[in-house]
């Protein structure tokens, strides 16, 4: 059992930390197990009403893709992917907003309101948030979209208002069309239209591992430049691929450092961000 004392040595500890990332703008793609995990949701909701309180400016990026898979079934639509990009058809692309706007944003808001945070649901459908064009690829993936323009006015309205933007990563083109955006890439360009401080995205992974073969050592800190490299050697791979060179997008676009963090562990927004050890990878300019 901890004591009071203790509980007050780890405010102390995180004292210096607060006082950094004050009015910092901290964006969050929030996905994975996180977002399954009733325990692991919860923590994440109360990290994320924690940061507001003590006046760090978090905004939330919200995948879905389990519950599109799960919706898809019930319709009889198949999916179909191509290196890891859902192909979006007419009728996934209406199941895609469905789920993202409809239930899985919704329900994230609610969660922060009744917790006593204050969160308003965006998609980037509203006032041309998130502005698209189709994803260039040598294959067809359908209504994909690639994020031509963030409407930052927009979240720092919200945000000046004292609210948490929760955002689908629902985009919009010409003529109102709609388009389904990786919620990775999503938050990649919203951090740097933003010039945030820290872009953080939660994952299945402890963070990269120092080699291929190495799956015990996670680098606690890289460079854009080694990240780069070890994609190039074949260190970092699969998966892991598309999301560290999301970070790297987002440091050339002026944000300070981006995080690749363990969202199965409990509380990991706070551990990386309010703790001396971290945890997971933080890759920097």
């Amino acid at each position: 059992m901890i004591t009071a004392v203790e509980k007050a040595t780890i405010l102390i500890e995180a004292l210096p930390y607060i006082k950094k990332f004050h009015g910092k703008t901290i964006v969050v793609k929030y996905g994975g197990n996180a977002m399954i995990n009733e325990e692991l949701k919860s923590a994440v909701i109360n990290d994320l009403i924690l940061m507001q309180l003590v006046g760090m400016h978090p905004i939330i990026v919200h995948g879905g893709g389990p519950e599109i898979n799960d919706l898809l079934d019930r319709l009889q639509i198949e999916p179909h992917f191509i290196n890891g990009l859902r192909v979006t058809d007419d009728a996934t692309m209406k199941v895609v907003e469905m789920v993202l706007i409809g239930k899985v944003n919704t329900d994230i808001v609610s969660h922060i309101n009744k917790n006593g945070g204050r969160a308003v649901g965006l998609s980037g459908k509203d006032d041309n948030l998130l502005y698209c064009h189709p994803i260039e690829r040598e294959f067809d993936l359908g209504f994909v979209g690639e994020v031509e323009k963030v409407n930052k006015g927009l979240l720092l309205s919200v945000m000046n208002d004292g609210y948490i933007p929760v955002i689908a990563p629902v985009g919009v083109g010409e003529g109102g069309q709609s388009y389904n955006v990786n919620a990775d890439y999503a938050a990649s360009k919203i951090a740097a239209a933003l010039g945030a401080e820290k872009l953080v995205l939660l994952t299945n992974v402890k963070g990269l591992y120092a080699s291929v073969d190495d799956k015990e050592r996670i680098l606690s800190e890289i460079s854009g430049e080694e990240a780069a490299k070890m994609i190039a050697e074949g260190v970092i791979v699969g998966g892991m691929i598309p999301k560290v060179k999301c970070c790297l997008e987002a440091l050339e676009g002026g944000v300070t450092s981006t995080h690749i963090i363990d969202g199965r562990q409990e509380h990991s927004i706070l551990l990386e961000l309010l703790t001396n050890e971290g945890i997971g990878t933080m890759v920097t300019q």
